[in-house]
C-alpha cells in the first residue's frame, strides 16, 4: 500500500505512519558495481537497517555526466547508462524486500553527481547561451531536460520487480531536488520552478507522495520567521510559500549547525537547533497543516567526539517524539548517513555502521523503537473509537 497523507499525519494501511530512517545516498552507484561486491554492501545494509526497525532510506535517483564520475546514470541528456539502471532497480526491490520504504531525490543542488551545473553544460554545449547555474531553474531547454528525467525515472521499469516505479508502494515519496539553493532572495525563481515540476511529477504518478526537498529557510513570506536562518541566512528558498503549494505532500527540514554555526559553541549549537525545530515543528502543525520529516541531520567525528553526536542525537529524536505523542506533524527523522561495512572509501566522518553498536547506533534503535510503539498506540486508539462509534450508531439506529 502507497503512504497518504491526511492533514498533518502519514497514514500506511489506513493507520497512522511513524518512522525513524537514514540518507544512503551511494547505493545506487554500489549496486551497480560491475563486480557485483557492492550489491553485497547494498544487502548488508538494508538488513542491518531493517534489524534496526529503521523503516525509510533517502538515496540518490540520479547520477549526471561524466565529470568526476566513472558510472553515471545519465551521461548526456535523455540517455542512460541500463547496468546503473538495473542497479536503482535492486535497491528498490531490496528495499520492498525488507520492508524499508525509499524516499528518491531527482537531481542535485550541488556538482556531486551531477547536479544543476551538469544540466546547465549539457544546454550550453547545444548552444545556449548561460552565465549562471541559476539557469536551471528559468531556462527552457534545461527545464526539459529535467522533466525528461523526471519521466524516465517514474516510468521506469524495474527489471527485478517487474512494476514500473510510479506503481510501486515501496517508494514512499520523490524529492524534487537535494536542497534546493538561488541567488534571487525574493523566493520567486525556486517558487514558479517548484510549481512547475510538482504539477508535471503528479501528472505522470498520483500514487506517490512529493516534497521539496528544502533545508527550511524562511524567506521573505514569512519574514518575521528569518530570525531563526542561521546568521539571518537567505538561500533563495521559502519554507512556508514553497511548502503551501498544492501538489507538495509534506514538508522537509534540515540540519548542520556545525557547518552553519561554525564559531558557535556546542551549547550554542543545540540551542539553535531546538528552536530551529520548534519553529518548523510549529509552523507545519498551524500554518501548513501538513507532515513534516526531518530527512537530514548529523555530526562529523572528524571535528567533534561521540558524546556531542549522541547529544545532538538525542536532541532531535526528543523533539520528533515529543510532537509525534502530542498527535503533532513531526514523524520521523533521517539521519546523514549509513555504510556497510568494508565502505571505508566512503568515511567522512558523518557515517554510522549500524553492525559497529556504537552508543549513537543503540540511540538510532531505541527511537526506532519508540516510533514502532507509537504507531502501535496510535493504531489501538483509532480502533477504539472505530468500535465506539459503531455502538453508537447500532444504538441510535
Amino acid at each position: 500500500m502507497f503512504i497518504r497523507t491526511k492533514g498533518r499525519h502519514f497514514f500506511l494501511n489506513g493507520k497512522p505512519y511513524f518512522a525513524n530512517g537514514f540518507n544512503a545516498y551511494w547505493l545506487m552507484y554500489r549496486a551497480s558495481d560491475p563486480s557485483g561486491y557492492g550489491r553485497l554492501n547494498v544487502s548488508a545494509m538494508f538488513r542491518q537497517a531493517a534489524s534496526a526497525r529503521l523503516t525509510i532510506v533517502r538515496t540518490w535517483a540520479f547520477n549526471d555526466g561524466y565529470i568526476n564520475n566513472d558510472r553515471p546514470l545519465q551521461y548526456s541528456p535523455g540517455f542512460y547508462n541500463e547496468q546503473v539502471f538495473k542497479g536503482l532497480d535492486y535497491v528498490v526491490a531490496e528495499a520492498r524486500k525488507f520492508r524499508i520504504k525509499l524516499i528518491l531525490s531527482l537531481v542535485n543542488n550541488y556538482d556531486d553527481y551531477g547536479g544543476k551545473k551538469q544540466y546547465v553544460n549539457w544546454a550550453v554545449s547545444q548552444g545556449q547561451h548561460l552565465t549562471s547555474d541559476g539557469a536551471f531553474f528559468t531556462n527552457p531547454s534545461v527545464k526539459q531536460f529535467y522533466k525528461n528525467h523526471i519521466k524516465a525515472v517514474l516510468n521506469r521499469y524495474n527489471t527485478i520487480t517487474r512494476k514500473l516505479y510510479k506503481n510501486d508502494p515501496t517508494i514512499m515519496a520523490w524529492e524534487l531536488m537535494n536542497e534546493p539553493r538561488c541567488s534571487d532572495p525574493s523566493g520567486n525563481t525556486i517558487q514558479n520552478w517548484i510549481i512547475e515540476m510538482a504539477a508535471y511529477v503528479k501528472s505522470i504518478d498520483r500514487n506517490h507522495l512529493l516534497e521539496v526537498g528544502s533545508e527550511g529557510f524562511y524567506g521573505p513570506s514569512s519574514h518575521r520567521r528569518t530570525k531563526y536562518n542561521p546568521s539571518g541566512s537567505n538561500e533563495g528558498t521559502d519554507f512556508i510559500k514553497n511548502n503551501r503549494i498544492k501538489h507538495i505532500d509534506f514538508a522537509t527540514l534540515h540540519s548542520y549547525p556545525d557547518a552553519w554555526l561554525p564559531s558557535y559553541t556546542e551549547q550554542n549549537k543545540l540551542s539553535f537547533l531546538r528552536k530551529w525545530l520548534n519553529a518548523h515543528i510549529y509552523d507545519a502543525q498551524h500554518v501548513l497543516n501538513k507532515p513534516i520529516l526531518m530527512t537530514e541531520f548529523g555530526k562529523s567525528l572528524k571535528v567533534n567526539n561521540i558524546n556531542q553526536r549522541d547529544e545532538l542525537f538525542k536532541t532531535v529524536y526528543s523533539k520528533i517524539y515529543k510532537s509525534a505523542k502530542l498527535g503533532g506533524p513531526a514523524a520521523g527523522g533521517l539521519f546523514w548517513h549509513v555504510l556497510a561495512k568494508d565502505m571505508d572509501s566512503y568515511r567522512d566522518g558523518y557515517e554510522i555502521i549500524l553492525e559497529e553498536k556504537s552508543s549513537t547506533a543503540n540511540i538510532i534503535a531505541w527511537q526506532a523503537y519508540k516510533m514502532y510503539k507509537l504507531k502501535i498506540l496510535f493504531s489501538r486508539m483509532r480502533r477504539r473509537a472505530s468500535a465506539r462509534r459503531d455502538q453508537l450508531l447500532a444504538s441510535h439506529p
